[in-house]
């Protein structure tokens, strides 16, 4: 598919990288830009009728190499893997061609002989932590990347509530797709800093269960199904629902609410009724040393308005691969811990992989000095 594609698979079988990032696009552009750098700069544009019907017979393929720097001194070669799973095929109804393309994209960082890889997006969505459905793995091990996700999660949810004066130990909590591998872990490393917990998701057995692990240790918890029949108004939410687009409205909150958005794609519609809500994307991190990519995509994967900024998903990769510490570390659902979470992160933060810069869709978000937070340990 042109001299760009060509050339990275040519020099992949002589190096050696430490991680590999498997990922996909959100949109229909984004994916049109990484079609355009595979194809080469040599080629015309495709129009984006033809793109939407070329994509679904893409396999999963490398884009680029990534060399991540840390503030130790030292760097991780990795590669970044897309799926090419088409950005409005991301419901059940392509559930095994997806999770084909997510094997396939695992097969690719298993050749390239990374030693280990992260799972962005729908991708771990996919696997859900069952890495034994991905043959031949060999010494290549896998990571869904969700607690570096859910620690700057919290360290946003934190953040903002500092900005804002809202306290979390008389606040109204709602977590929006609760049972998920995200949405646990946001739940039990938050639910001990607030007052009343709301846990939102359509698995009522599962809502059950975990109701039952936060209220053993004294937490105040309820449950609902939909959006729609929630017991209270909330004035602090995250929302990790795994939607295929961004479609949810949220109705029951108080004024002035603080909002994360973490979905990827994001939860929130975009004609949601904002009613003062403070919303912000969550779950993201910047690399403090920062990243480069060969060949230069930064523009392409990177579309923060700030510098070296990623998912954590992708970046607890890049962190494990900085420590020199190839191991499932984040394996799935219910396995994401408050001590788990907190050790993530301050392997993150000793390489200077932090908290990014917080921002949402009209731009980046005014944060005052005196708001900086401390770390996951120090507060759970």
């Amino acid at each position: 598919m042109g001299n760009a594609a060509t050339g990275i698979g040519a020099r992949m079988k002589d190096e050696q990288f430490d991680f590999a990032l498997i990922g996909h696009q959100e949109s229909w552009r984004a994916t049109a830009d990484v079609f355009a750098l595979l194809r080469g700069p040599a080629y015309p544009p495709v129009p984006d009728e033809d793109i939407m019907s070329i994509v679904p017979w893409i396999p999963p393929r490398a884009v680029c190499h990534v060399r991540a720097y840390s503030e130790l001194g030292v760097s991780a070669r990795g590669l970044y893997i897309d799926s090419f799973i088409p950005p409005d095929r991301l419901d059940a109804a392509f559930l095994q061609d997806n999770l084909k393309r997510v094997r396939g994209a695992a097969a690719c960082a298993i050749k390239a002989g990374a030693k280990i890889v992260s799972l962005g997006g729908f991708s771990s969505i996919l696997i859900e932590g069952n890495f034994d459905m991905i043959a031949g793995r060999g010494a290549t091990v896998f990571t869904t990347g969700n607690s570096l996700t859910v620690a700057f999660i919290v360290s946003g949810i934190r953040k903002m509530c500092a900005q804002h004066g809202t306290d979390l130990r008389n606040a109204t909590l709602l977590i929006v797709g609760a049972t998920g591998d995200v949405g646990s872990g946001c739940a039990r490393c938050l639910a001990p800093l607030g007052g009343r917990v709301i846990l939102c998701a359509r698995n009522l057995e599962r809502l059950r269960r975990l109701q039952q692990d936060l209220e053993v240790q004294g937490m105040q918890v309820d449950v609902a199904t939909s959006i729609l029949d929630l017991p209270a108004r909330a004035n602090v939410v995250v929302c990790a629902a795994s939607l295929p687009s961004p479609s949810l409205l949220l109705g029951q909150l108080s004024p002035g609410a603080i909002i994360c958005d973490a979905g990827y794609p994001k939860n929130l519609a975009p004609l949601a009724n904002r009613n003062g809500w403070k919303v912000f994307y969550g779950g993201l991190g910047q690399v403090t040393s920062g990243m480069t990519f060969a060949p230069a995509v930064g523009g392409v994967l990177n579309r923060h308005p700030f510098p070296d900024v990623a998912h954590g998903c992708l970046l607890e990769g890049m962190t494990l691969a900085l420590e020199r510490r190839f191991e499932p570390f984040s394996e799935g659902r219910g396995f994401i811990t408050p001590q788990r979470v907190e050790e993530m992160e301050s392997m993150a933060a000793r390489h200077g992989i932090v908290l990014a810069p917080l921002y949402n869709s009209d731009g980046p978000i005014a944060v005052s000095h005196e708001c900086a937070v401390e770390r996951v340990g120090q507060w759970v």
